[in-house]
């Protein structure tokens, strides 16, 4: 009885999301729908400009107006920062630059010679764990888990004949759904803990924020989300896909290895040594190169993954190719860098219209209205404790779709919550732990997601209708999941007493907030 209920609510879920993503499927296609968001903003500057919608900045005390996008001086913004618009987009830089190193590694065959390995070393009903923990711990490489694991994860289950959506899925759950958790700090975390010391300051000057704050309850995440981001992809992603018939035969990476690119394999591990060798030096030692020279910190060497990961992948995808025979000629090698960046088109046309329309938004101060706006609705009911903490978690996850940057959205929230919090007995560590849980587990749901366009083109490879109906019905059950297992885990943990880090408890006093 308790199994036919449980498939029933499982077939319910399902017919949700069919119905989901047939909703979002009628939509235009990603480029045209970014165009209509474009006006959709640019309706909404009018009215919010005619109205005279406005808010008072917490954090600098300047009122902030809505902007008409059809004033002259925004149209005239518009057309002279064109070029600047498009080329300032955060994740074009950095997908570019990693996809010539990938596009090299990818068409030597480096890429599914060392998928074939992985796949049959790593048993199938672990996959999904795999992936998805992989996926968590990649924050520490900053956003080249968006531009490596995704697709990564869509090859490997593609590799294992499972369906290569369920793959994307689960390690998009995991890079973006989970962001912030992780076992290692990361560069987020002094990030957001110079943020919130600086609005602690507010009641109590001398207060400091580590950025070890978050460490303990993030960490524990990363086994949590792992668990159950693996769970949503085999109860409910992977049944409710089905079986994937590829377009192309050649869209399933072979599993066989010759005895060529097996040699070839073990000549490129050692090339991967002597640069991993190379890096280290870079690194650790003291006054190292890739360490600030003034307080020794690793902010460099953060700041450089994305051009170690590109030339790293191009020395081994160069290598690999040159021992299998695939390239004979500096010219060959220029030829697969140049192929590469052919498969890129797609993304390059959705990155244009996808930064304007995020320029557009935040011209238009709508964003940071809709912040102000959520703060003060938030302060206004009165909440105190763990309730309060609950509602921080919500009212992020709503506007996290809204405002994708996470220091942005701090910025503005931790001004006005961080004191009011004080002032009940919650640490600024524990707003900040809540503000974490929620701002993370809706990226995977927003088109305003700067990685969004990317994501598209990926599933886009291997089923050619995917689409962002697709897209949001397949991760909306992770979403869904983390926001319950976050805040649940946070809530326990503060329950219990636990520190949120080294030193950072949840109350100032064990009896205040409570």
């Amino acid at each position: 009885m308790a199994s036919q209920a449980i498939e029933g609510q499982r077939s319910r879920t399902m017919r949700m999301l069919d119905a989901i993503e047939r909703a979002g499927n009628k939509l235009p296609d990603p480029v045209i729908l970014f165009l209509w968001l474009c006006l959709f903003v640019i309706l909404a500057s009018i009215v919010a400009s005619f109205i005279g919608a406005s808010g008072r900045h917490p954090a600098t005390g300047e009122t902030i107006e809505a902007i008409n996008l059809l004033s002259a001086d925004t149209v005239r913004r518009f057309f002279t920062e064109m070029p600047q618009t498009f080329t300032g987009f955060p994740p074009l830089g950095t997908v570019l630059t990693v996809m010539i190193g990938i596009g090299i590694a990818e068409r030597t065959g480096l890429i599914a010679a060392a998928l074939s390995g992985l796949v049959k070393r790593v048993h199938g009903a672990l996959l999904p764990t795999a992936v998805v923990f992989a996926g968590l711990t990649s924050s520490i490489a900053s956003d080249a888990g968006y531009v490596i694991l995704i697709p990564l994860g869509a090859a490997v289950f593609a590799a294992a004949g499972r369906h290569p959506i369920a793959g994307l899925a689960a390690a998009f759950a995991g890079v973006s759904g989970g962001y912030g958790s992780n076992l290692l700090i990361t560069s987020l975390d002094p990030l957001l803990a110079g943020i919130t010391e600086t609005a602690a300051h507010m009641i109590d000057p001398q207060y400091q924020v580590l950025a070890t704050a978050n460490y303990f309850v993030m960490a524990a995440m990363v086994p949590l989300f792992t668990i159950v981001g693996a769970l949503v992809t085999t109860r409910l992603i992977e049944p409710r896909l089905g079986s994937w018939t590829p377009a192309d035969p050649a869209d399933i990476p072979s599993l066989e290895t010759s005895d060529v690119e097996r040699a070839a394999l073990r000549r490129t591990g050692l090339v991967a040594l002597a640069l991993a060798a190379g890096l280290a030096a870079l690194v650790v030692p003291e006054g190292a190169v890739l360490r600030d020279p003034e307080t020794g910190s690793l902010e460099p060497f953060y700041k450089s993954l994305v051009a170690v990961i590109a030339v790293s992948f191009a020395i081994l995808g160069l290598v690999y190719g040159r021992a299998t025979g695939k390239i004979q000629t500096e010219k060959d090698g220029v030829g697969l860098a140049v192929d590469s960046m052919r498969g890129m088109a797609m993304y390059i046309l959705l990155a244009f219209v996808a930064a304007h329309f995020i320029a557009m938004f935040n011209w238009s101060n709508l964003g940071v209205l809709s912040a102000i706006a959520g703060a003060d609705v938030l302060r206004s009911t009165g909440l105190g404790g763990v309730p309060l903490l609950l509602a921080m978690v919500i009212v992020s996850a709503i506007l996290n779709l809204i405002i994708g940057s996470a220091s942005a959205k701090w910025a503005i929230m931790a001004t006005v919550f961080v004191p009011m919090f004080m002032l009940v007995g919650i640490t600024p560590e524990a707003t900040q732990a809540a503000y974490r849980v929620g701002d993370a587990v809706t990226n995977i749901i927003t088109p305003t997601l700067p990685y969004f366009p990317l994501i598209l083109v990926a599933g886009q490879r291997y089923l050619p209708g995917f689409s962002v109906g697709s897209l949001i019905a397949a991760m909306l059950p992770y979403s869904v999941a983390f926001l319950i297992a976050g805040t649940g885990l946070l809530l326990g943990w503060i329950a219990l007493g636990w520190p949120l880090g080294p030193g950072a408890e949840a109350f100032m006093s064990p009896l205040a907030g409570r």
